[in-house]
């Protein structure tokens, strides 16, 4: 058993720049990995039809993200972390064994930046946490056998494949069925946009208000229950009901009807203000990801510099705030370089977009959010987005959907559990021998 002093100098690298400890040093640039991986994939999934809708250049998209999940990770990404993400692995299992509870953790953030990059390459969006789960899974076998994994917190996983694509499929089917018949299906489109117009504005805000405080800001550990945060999301919803209605006055809805073009160009100014609601969604959906995804990268991190120090594992990991800006420059980068592929995936590939089907799209994942976050059912953001889609192109039959994008796309989320697992083993063992005595 290698002791904690011991570990910030043993192995065959003993230390790297200005005398960090090889695995902090290590940590630090995994982390920084697995942080351009996210944003990559998990962070083009928030913007993906925002782009394919037209709502945003691929240039805007990744500006505005950027700032939003750069500001949600470093502003209100957490000081303390667990240690064992989602509480897969037993504690009481690990006792004794911090040397290789460290290489674990180097493992599963090699791990699952892996599988990301992999995964963005092909285009296919997968979740970020369950590929880190993956991977902390394969450590926990690789250091103790099943008996370390806590399985019936797999099983929950498992179930979120099809809890998240459902409910956010329902819910946007529900929404875009509501915009049609509301708005887009009627005599005077235009006129109809006037008036209902402040009620989605209404709907956005106060969705945009429970995600901020449900997820964009709980590591700030802002005591709101849940009728306070109903009644400021409410609040925030009338002052978006009344921006709306301003908006709505200034905005020319009448655009001229093209001469040739497709069966919607007569509802081009209609669609530039759901263009205007659906951005607005993407945002609230940027920040809190930011806030919260943020901890698969960090959470491995601040687990490794905490065991390195103490020679202990601890149930939580303190968070400098130089983790957090590695995590936000990370997901920056990775959006920057790879986002775009996953972006097309998911704004073109999967089912035609425009504004109104996009908003019905963002809406319905930023409202399933809320919904699973307050119900406490798992569920996966990048699974809900991919759901949300499908349920935009179902409300228009199931031709308008590429059902060979979305076998793809299902067939990159059974993988991606094994395939984290599988990876964190040999990363495991490849770690163990560079770093251990």
């Amino acid at each position: 058993m290698v002791s904690g002093p011991q570990l910030l100098g043993g192995g065959c690298v003993e230390s790297l720049l200005f005398g960090v400890p090889a695995v902090v040093a290590i940590g630090g640039a995994l982390a920084l990995y697995m942080a351009w991986a996210i944003g990559a994939n998990d962070v083009a999934n928030a913007m993906g039809t925002s782009v394919g809708s037209g709502a945003l250049t691929i240039r805007r998209a990744i500006l505005v993200a950027a700032v939003l999940e750069f500001a949600g990770a470093f502003l209100v990404g957490g000081h303390v972390t667990d240690t064992i993400r989602s509480g897969i692995l037993d504690p009481a299992a690990l006792v004794g064994s911090a040397d290789l509870f460290v290489y674990g953790m180097l493992a599963s953030l090699a791990s699952a930046g892996t599988w990301l990059l992999i995964a963005s390459r092909a285009g296919w969006p997968v979740s970020t946490t369950h590929s880190i789960v993956g991977a902390i899974v394969g450590v926990g076998l690789a250091i103790g056998g099943t008996g370390v994994v806590r399985w019936g917190e797999i099983g929950g996983i498992v179930l979120s494949w099809i809890t998240s694509p459902l409910l956010g499929a329902a819910i946007a089917y529900g929404i875009f069925t509501l915009v049609r018949r509301s708005i887009l299906d009627q005599d005077d489109p235009v006129e109809r946009a006037r008036r209902v117009g402040p009620l989605f504005f209404f709907w956005v805000f106060f969705t945009i208000g429970l995600v901020t405080l449900f997820k964009g800001l709980k590591n700030l550990k802002l005591d709101f229950g849940a009728l306070e945060s109903t009644l400021l999301a409410a609040l925030l919803g009338l002052l978006g009901a009344g921006l709306g209605t301003l908006l709505l006055r200034r905005i020319r809805l009448d655009a001229e009807v093209p001469a040739l073009g497709s069966p919607v160009a007569r509802f081009a100014g209609v669609e530039r203000l759901f263009a205007v609601l659906q951005t607005l969604t993407a945002c609230a959906v940027a920040f809190a990801h930011g806030s919260n995804d943020v901890a698969n990268a960090i959470g491995p991190l601040a687990a490794v510099v905490d065991t390195a120090a103490t020679g202990e594992i601890a149930a939580k990991s303190g968070v400098a705030t130089w983790m957090l800006a590695v995590g936000g420059v990370g997901i920056v980068v990775g959006l920057s370089t790879y986002g775009y592929r996953v972006m097309e995936t998911i704004g073109r590939q999967i089912t035609e977009l425009t504004p109104s089907r996009g908003f019905a799209a963002e809406l319905s994942a930023a409202t399933t959010i809320v919904l699973a976050s307050r119900l406490g059912i798992p569920v996966s953001t990048t699974h809900i987005l991919v759901g949300a889609v499908l349920g935009v192109g179902l409300a228009r039959g199931i031709g308008a959907l590429d059902l060979g994008v979305v076998g793809r796309i299902a067939l990159s989320w059974i993988a991606t559990l094994p395939t984290g697992a599988l990876l964190a083993v040999f990363f495991y063992y490849f770690f163990k021998g560079l770093l251990g005595p």
